[in-house]
């Protein structure tokens, strides 16, 4: 019996070692070529060359502005003209301060009287100058700046210069001081004029800032020396005091005003309770000479000093807009007898509200004396 020998397993093949990958070749390079040089920025050129146009734009305006000025000191009733002219044209524009004229894009014109007597002297020096011709557009101001401008009127007047005042919008309170001692005074029928009178105001804070709790301490050399502080009420003393400086500048107000209207101090005084007057109604009560504009008072102020032909004038001062762009300041108060605080003596109820807010008694109604 032969044995059966058991299946044979099918026998693995082993598998053999796996070769490694070969990597392929190198791609060839491109040939290496030098970094360009790094470019420079053109920027600083552009700003140099902007730069440059901006310094030459301002230049050719500021030189075009002064020409426009030169040429723009003479004219007359039948436009510009060259050459000298024998009217004197002084223009008196914005709230009157002691000081220097200033102008600016956000508070407007603020005439300094250094400037106006500046101008004024300047008019009596000009041998051709035979008038002066004031263009008082203006709600007052300061006490002392007034006072300074009716002096130099007062001084043009004596030493032979004829002086002619044209109201325009408005010439009130100190507008009106600087045209009294004038040799005539035009004026609109629609032209504010008047308010003669002085005012001090003084602003209490101390409730308000109680409120909030703020408390002021003050160190003081004199009981009152803080008698317009803000920070605490006005006491009894502080009050007499203050009324005997306003009464007695109200009295210089008053003499100027009979001095120059050639009127007696009480007939003035009937008519300087502060209020305010048309052009026409101030004509009826001897404040102003005749009415009519800026034309009419030109042929006045000609006719007066007798110059022949058309009236010619040369306007003095700088024009708003070039002092705007020499830097003309900007002051947003008038100093008048300022203590360091928001106070001071006004010759106007107008200034007042624009320096402090403060309403006027006299804007509202008619009546009293003088009142047409």
């Amino acid at each position: 019996m032969s044995a059966e020998l058991p299946p044979q397993q099918p026998t693995e093949q082993p598998t053999p070692p796996s070769q490694a990958a070969v990597p392929p070749p190198p791609l060839p390079r491109a040939p290496v070529r030098p970094a360009p040089p790094p470019r420079r920025s053109t920027g600083w050129l552009w700003g140099c060359g902007l730069g440059a146009g901006g310094c030459l734009l301002i230049v050719l305006i500021l030189v075009a502005v002064g020409l426009l000025a030169v040429a723009g000191s003479m004219g007359g009733e039948q436009g510009f003209t060259a050459g000298s002219a024998p009217i004197a044209l002084i223009r008196v524009d914005g709230m009157i301060v002691a000081g220097e004229s200033q102008a600016s894009l956000l508070t407007g014109g603020i005439r300094g009287s250094d400037d106006v007597v500046d101008e004024i002297h300047r008019a009596l020096r000009d041998q051709e100058v035979k008038a002066i011709l004031l263009r008082v557009n203006s709600p007052g101001g300061s006490a002392a700046g007034a006072q300074e401008i009716y002096n130099a009127v007062q001084e043009a007047r004596a030493k032979g210069k004829k002086v002619v005042v044209s109201m325009a919008d408005v010439a009130a309170s100190g507008g009106y001081y600087i045209s009294a001692p004038a040799d005539r005074i035009y004026a609109d029928p629609a032209t504010l004029t008047g308010s003669i009178g002085v005012i001090a105001m003084h602003q209490d804070y101390s409730g308000l800032l109680g409120k909030i709790g703020v408390k002021s301490e003050t160190i003081k050399s004199g009981k009152l020396k803080d008698m317009l502080s803000p920070m605490a009420p006005m006491g009894d003393d502080a009050r007499q005091v203050m009324r005997a400086c306003v009464m007695q500048i109200y009295d210089q107000f008053l003499e100027a005003v009979a001095k120059g209207r050639r009127m007696k101090v009480e007939a003035v005084r009937a008519l300087a309770d502060g209020r305010i007057y048309t052009g026409q109604q101030a004509a009826r009560n001897g404040l102003v000479d005749e009415l009519g504009g800026l034309r009419e008072a030109l042929a006045g102020a000609a006719k007066l000093a007798g110059i022949k032909g058309p009236p010619r004038y040369k306007r003095y001062g700088v024009p708003s807009l070039l002092k705007l762009l020499l830097g003309g300041g900007a002051g947003g108060r008038v100093n008048a007898v300022q203590v360091g605080v928001s106070g001071g003596l006004l010759y106007d109820e107008f200034a007042a509200r624009l320096a402090w807010g403060a309403e006027s008694p006299y804007l509202q109604g008619a009546g009293g004396a003088g009142q047409p």
